[in-house]
């Protein structure tokens, strides 16, 4: 798909004129998030065009880690494995005082969606699998160097006037629904005259991307080192790479701390020679904490970078995109099939933003313990840290890396009244689906409307429709049968107990509409819930 314009997709249709046939949703952005949708949304089987002004994947790494809760998005498009190969995953980080010594060490907790908590990845690789994921969908078209001008809105559809930067065509197509991707400098969100509210940090950072030659000790640890004479980030990459960031303090020439010889001084107090590393790239760069003030206006609706940035403490900038991809795609698949009403995307941000907000907060609070640059107060914080490093119930929280918070859901598209099980997404461990063979949940929900219930629960007549069907989870050693799910790792069961639920109503991204306790009926589904048989889109070899 590389490098294809609109001329060539569409010949004798003349400058100007309005595409033939329409699309359901158009993605405005082809970094993390608008590949991320594109891979769901082909997978849904929906006609999808996104556009792109750049010709190729961004050569700078950004992002540099992910968690658990995202890769396992990616596993629903089929590509958790093959991301995973070029990750590091199980690294420990060290907050280390001006001499290098940790005050506090963290491993980060599994929280149960079934892989590894943090993994550290190299994003140019990380972009180029998942297009060529995008490339197995035939009703997915992907138009590289384009950018759209300008969005008309109507009752029936979304109006993109598209140029070509390639060739200086211009013309126009249409869709259903628009995700507006395209990055934290979001042209979409400017045309909606969307406000970008909160500030930018007056620190300005520079990130250095290295190719590792030959390592050094502990190079695959990640480090914070939080010395106040100059902080900086001390990250390992995978695929032979390695990440420095160093703020630029007052009185420092920032087009020279750029060069190679600022770049091999500034490293070379932690022991990196001349021969360890090839430097790759250096570029400065500001924090922000932005929020748009609406993620959603009319067909169009705001993801990633346009709709929220954060600082990058804790690694979350590009996961809270991808939560965003994960959370809207399924909701506009639904209404384009009928099956939910338009009223159900408005839960979009009812859902994302309080999570968004609560991660840049967090984010925000972990920079300013590696940030401080006032030598007593650091003195203090590294003393207070480690003397809760050994206090055993302050110890495991902080271990635990435990600041990333949960996503789960207040508001938005869930039953009333609220139960203890509503808003969260239930874990996700090995089970033994009906024909015996033994998978991670998701491979068996199948990114479906559907019932877990126990040997215990109640029928649910109100839920009783083909297009939503019921599992029964047994124990673990159970004898796997139709209309079964064996428990193989002792994990569902006992979170259904903790939550109360013998029924519970899985929305597709797993998380709980509706539960039930043993006896009792479920809330409900959604007013205007019709579901269908689902449709996936056929996948090119």
């Amino acid at each position: 798909m590389s490098g294809i314009s609109a001329r060539d997709r569409a010949e004798n249709r003349g400058e100007g004129r309005v595409e033939d046939s329409a699309y359901d949703v158009a993605v405005i952005g082809y970094g993390p998030t608008g590949v991320t949708a594109a891979n769901l949304l082909g997978a849904m089987g929906l006609r999808v065009v996104v556009l792109e002004r750049d010709a190729e994947v961004y050569s700078r790494a950004r992002a540099i880690s992910t968690d658990e809760e995202v890769v396992r998005i990616w596993q629903r498009i089929g590509l958790a494995e093959r991301l995973k190969q070029d990750m590091l995953a199980e690294r420990p980080l060290d907050f280390v005082d001006a001499g290098g010594r940790p005050f506090l060490s963290a491993r980060p907790a599994p929280r149960g969606h079934g892989h590894p908590p943090q993994m550290f990845l190299y994003q140019p690789a990380l972009e180029q699998v998942l297009r060529d994921g995008v490339d197995r969908y035939p009703n997915v078209e992907v138009w590289l160097r384009h950018e759209c001008l300008r969005l008309r809105q109507d009752p029936q559809g979304v109006e993109l006037t598209v140029a070509g930067t390639a060739d200086d065509s211009v013309r126009r197509l249409r869709a259903s629904y628009v995700i507006a991707a395209d990055g934290g400098s979001s042209l979409t969100r400017a045309q909606l005259n969307v406000g970008y509210e909160g500030r930018t940090y007056e620190d300005r950072w520079v990130v250095i991307d290295t190719k590792m030659l030959s390592p050094w000790p502990d190079h695959d640890r990640l480090r914070f080192r939080c010395d106040p004479a100059r902080p900086a980030v001390d990250c390992p990459t995978p695929l032979g790479h390695h990440r420095w960031e160093f703020p630029i303090l007052p009185g420092d020439d920032e087009k020279y701390l750029t060069t190679h010889e600022a770049i091999r001084s500034l490293v070379a107090r932690y022991g990196i020679g001349r021969d360890q590393i090839e430097i790759l790239r250096a570029t400065v760069y500001s924090h922000h904490v932005r929020f748009a003030a609406r993620f959603r206006v009319g067909r169009v609706f705001l993801a990633g970078d346009a709709a929220h940035a954060m600082p990058p403490w804790i690694g979350q900038g590009m996961a809270a995109g991808v939560r965003d991809a994960a959370n809207l795609c399924w909701k506009l698949d639904g209404v384009l099939r009928g099956e939910l009403p338009e009223s159900v995307l408005d839960s979009y941000e009812a859902e994302r933003k309080p999570h968004v907000k609560e991660v840049t907060r967090r984010a925000v609070f972990v920079g300013r313990i590696i940030t401080e640059r006032r030598p007593a107060v650091t003195r203090v914080r590294n003393a207070a840290l480690r003397a809760l490093n050994r206090v055993p119930g302050c110890s495991n929280w902080l271990q635990d890396s435990n600041w990333i918070p949960v996503a789960h859901y207040a508001e938005g598209l869930q039953a009333r009244p609220r139960t203890k099980a509503g808003g969260h997404q239930i874990p996700q461990p090995w089970v033994t689906g009906p024909d015996g063979v033994r998978v991670r949940l998701d491979d068996v929900l199948e990114s479906r409307w559907l019932l877990l219930r126990t040997e215990s629960s109640a029928p649910q007549p109100s839920w009783d429709c083909p297009a939503v069907p019921a599992l029964t989870v047994t124990p673990a050693g159970s004898c796997p049968a139709e209309g079964t799910l064996v428990d193989s790792d002792g994990v569902l069961l006992p979170w259904m107990t903790r939550h109360r639920a013998a029924t519970l109503a899985l929305r597709p991204d797993a998380y709980v509409y509706a539960a039930a306790p043993a006896g009792a009926q479920l809330p409900p589904p959604p007013d205007g819930f019709t579901p269908v048989p689902r449709t996936t889109a056929a996948i090119t070899p």
